[in-house]
């Protein structure tokens, strides 16, 4: 049910304790846990995989316990299906698995995007203030000497801001 051209590598751990060995050691993009576990049942392990990283998770438990366990692990982005589960079931879940960490890789992008620029401004905004104080520049004209330059020399704002924080500490 894991073709290798989808789900490579695959590791197996026959405990939460080997699970979260393996965990530690490398990321995982989806995590199967079939409960209970010989050590645990797997459940505090799925919210925090779930919790720590991009980690998609499907949690099959017991059809007796199911909708308790669900209620408990759903709002951490854990999927669960009730055991026994049919082929054809565990395949679709695989495949919601796959659109979950689809749009986890997106989200994790933008935030990255969103973390540079956010970086860029206070290097931009540290190198008008030195603009300021060095050379007793206005906030506005500090702001069009970097963009400027930058313009000028066909580079980004951040560069030119880098450079200025260079020449001034």
């Amino acid at each position: 049910m894991l073709p290798e051209s989808k789900y490579d590598p695959v590791s197996v751990a026959e405990s939460v304790s080997a699970a979260k060995r393996a965990f530690a050691e490398r990321a995982f993009d989806y995590v199967v846990i079939n409960s209970p576990l010989p050590d645990d049942s797997g459940i505090h392990f799925a919210i925090d995989a779930c919790d720590s990283k991009g980690t998609v998770v499907l949690l099959l438990v017991r059809s007796e316990v199911h909708d308790e366990i669900n209620d408990r692990v759903a709002k951490h982005g854990v999927f669960t299906l009730p055991k026994p589960a049919s082929k054809p079931m565990i395949i679709t879940a695989l495949d919601w698995m796959a659109s979950a960490r689809e749009r986890l890789r997106k989200l994790e992008k933008k935030t990255l995007s969103i973390e540079e620029k956010m970086k860029e401004i206070r290097i931009v905004n540290r190198a008008k203030w030195l603009l300021i104080t060095e050379l007793k520049m206005s906030e506005p004209d500090a702001h069009r000497y970097i963009e400027k330059k930058a313009m000028d020399r066909c580079v980004t704002k951040r560069e030119i801001a880098e450079e200025i924080i260079k020449m001034y500490l």
